[in-house]
């Protein structure tokens, strides 16, 4: 199913960047929708090689029509290196970066994730937290603690396939970023994940937006963006629908709903008590990675699962207890309110904000 899921992504991201460039105003778009725009509809070669090309057919990632476009036609890294002065940094004609060392860094990680899914996943597999002997003698807070071993089991599989995936497009020239103030050139235009933010993230939002990051940007654009009301919302059930048919899916990314609301309803309402000082900061980081580490693991397990039988015996041995104290804080703190309105075109924004100053 994943060239399929790629060809989707594909398919809709260019419907959408066509409909921003030909079918509304530059006024209404966003700059980011502005600066994606595709003008001009493209030729059916174009189209094909875009959607089915060699590098991204199998395991992705999803790129931008023009960003793609630009590197079939040799603009990619020229168009990057354009946005650094390099005469003030003492080059009197622009550098040649190559992806070679990116690609071996990229190498390297999918050797470890092989070899840690090859050991790991056979030794801490996801169904033993729903065995009846495992539930029946385990109290609850080591099955919460071998729950994020599990988990942990199963994530070098999506690390060692996006990482390959992303060390192709190197290889073939294809995602170069552009250049950092320190002149270090960075190849991860299309990265899908960030390991290190993965494992020390303190928040559900600073997860997710480094788990599959393509896919994020894909939803992004496509749903969070354009939805008029409920964006949120909107955005977890389109990713399900995307995933497929699994029930498993369906469970994950809608309590992913909830416990989204909810963190983001406590990082508003007491974040801002913990700045005042390292010591309470530091807490304040420690509590939430603890927090975060084992909400997404509860909210992944159905993800691994899949069916309903063993969802709902899962959920029962955790006494639904994420689910509980979600509902309890989107209850009893007050929230933020999501956009309920089409959003305003850009040019009346920016009007609106020369008004008011």
């Amino acid at each position: 199913s994943s060239p399929l899921m790629i060809i989707t992504q594909k398919i809709t991201t260019l419907a959408c960047q066509l409909h921003d460039g030909i079918g509304r105003q530059a006024e209404e778009l966003t700059a980011e929708q502005n600066r994606l725009a595709v003008k001009t509809r493209p030729s059916l070669l174009e189209y094909l090689s875009y959607l089915l090309n060699f590098m991204s057919i199998i395991a992705g990632p999803c790129s931008n029509y023009k960003d793609y476009i630009a590197f079939i036609e040799g603009r990619h890294v020229h168009m990057k290196l354009l946005e650094v002065n390099w005469k003030q940094k003492g080059y009197d004609r622009l550098p040649d970066p190559s992806p070679t060392g990116a690609v071996m860094y990229k190498l390297c990680i999918t050797l470890v994730s092989l070899i840690l899914f090859l050991t790991l996943t056979k030794n801490f597999p996801m169904a033993y937290i729903i065995d009846t002997e495992f539930l029946d003698k385990t109290p609850f807070w080591s099955r919460l603690g071998y729950l994020y071993v599990v988990t942990q089991a199963a994530k070098p599989k999506y690390y060692f396939a996006w990482t390959l995936a992303d060390a192709v497009n190197n290889a073939a020239g294809y995602g170069f970023s552009g250049v950092d103030e320190r002149g270090t050139f960075h190849w991860d235009l299309l990265s899908n994940l960030n390991i290190w933010k993965i494992e020390t993230a303190t928040s559900f939002k600073m997860y997710i937006e480094n788990w599959n990051i393509q896919t994020a940007a894909w939803l992004k654009r496509v749903c969070y963006d354009r939805a008029p009301w409920y964006p949120t919302a909107l955005t977890f059930v389109l990713s399900a629908l995307w995933h497929g048919i699994y029930p498993g899916y369906y469970f994950t990314f809608l309590t992913g709903i909830l416990i989204t609301l909810a963190a983001r309803a406590i990082r508003n309402n007491y974040r801002h008590h913990f700045l005042s000082s390292v010591p309470l900061k530091a807490a304040y980081d420690v509590v939430t990675w603890a927090v975060t580490q084992l909400a997404v693991c509860y909210t992944v397990a159905p993800f691994v699962m899949l069916a309903v039988e063993p969802t709902i015996k899962f959920y029962r041995s955790m006494y639904f207890h994420m689910h509980i104290l979600s509902i309890l804080v989107l209850l009893l703190l007050p929230t933020r309110p999501e956009a309920h309105y089409r959003r305003k075109p850009q040019k009346e924004a920016m009007q609106n904000s020369v008004k008011s100053k």
